[in-house]
């Protein structure tokens, strides 16, 4: 197949389902729609398109094209977005993705520089999800832990987070608060729904407690900070989300072996642009703010 486009018509077609949708998607008449779609099949050998009344249904050899057609359409518009990140001034797209988690962390420092920054546009994704640098799906990933990164991707440290382990006014009233460690096996847990979590916090946990005290559990970071609020258990909050929360206590302090590890990732085509290498600077000063006093 040495011409892209009949590949990229025949996709419009499986995805409208009509010559009409597709060619209106194009931008092309109705005749050229067909006339590559017959191309194609001609050049293939076998019939891609099953064709009745209400439009083009693919047939089994259609639907094969058609996945490896999507693959190819999408990596081409991340390549475009990386191309377009690769201008000297910050302007444009900044796409910048992290764990939801984050967000009250990082949303506000985007506010402020897309402010300095005019002309730039912001895209701030967040979910658990890993957004693939390597494909153009992001200029900048904020990612805990210490993860495997592909070779291709700079890694830079941003911040440690301290956490500690609270409970809510309501629990405390109903169970009592945690004398010691030794007493934490006679209480309730808010947990990660993944007993294998590698947050460095849930790896003590499950040296401390059975696994069945974790009454709560979700794979969501605001989920379970939710539940905790609300008294479901004892469960773990980075130090800065807590804050001046007085209807949460403090059950055990933080340690060093519960921090959470923040790092910054760009891929390396992307990580000398004038626009990354201007964010990265910036939100490195503004992280200092994010480490609080254990």
């Amino acid at each position: 197949m040495k011409n892209w486009d009949e590949v990229r018509t025949a996709f419009q077609v499986a995805r409208q389902g009509t010559v009409s949708g597709a060619a209106e998607v194009l931008g092309v008449h109705h005749a050229t729609v067909i006339r590559h779609i017959d191309a194609l099949e001609g050049q293939l050998g076998v019939k891609l398109f099953q064709r009745h009344a209400r439009g083009y249904t693919p047939t089994e050899a259609g639907e094969d094209l058609m996945r490896v057609a999507q693959t190819t359409d999408d990596q081409l518009g991340q390549l475009e977005g990386r191309i377009k990140g690769r201008g000297a001034d910050v302007s444009g797209e900044l796409v910048v993705t992290a764990l939801g988690g984050f967000a009250p962390l990082v949303a506000p420092i985007l506010a402020e520089f897309q402010a300095a920054h005019p002309d730039l546009m912001v895209r701030f994704l967040t979910g658990d999800r890993v957004f693939r640098l390597e494909y153009g799906e992001a200029h900048v990933a904020i990612r805990a832990g210490d993860g495997e990164v592909q070779p291709d991707n700079v890694v830079q440290q941003l911040a440690q987070l301290p956490a500690g382990l609270y409970a809510a006014d309501r629990y405390i009233e109903k169970y009592g608060v945690p004398k010691d460690e030794a007493d934490l096996v006679n209480h309730r847990f808010v947990g990660h729904d993944n007993p294998d979590s590698r947050a460095p916090f849930y790896r003590w946990l499950k040296t401390q407690v059975p696994r069945e005290n974790v009454v709560f559990r979700s794979t969501s970071d605001r989920a379970v900070a939710a539940a905790i609020r609300e008294g479901a258990g004892v469960g773990f909050l980075p130090v800065w989300e807590v804050a001046d929360n007085a209807a949460l206590t403090q059950v055990l302090a933080p340690k060093q072996d519960w921090d959470i590890n923040v790092r910054l990732i760009t891929h390396v085509d992307l990580h000398r642009t004038t626009k990354v290498q201007t964010f990265l600077a910036f939100l490195k000063e503004r992280a200092q703010d994010w480490t609080t006093s254990r």
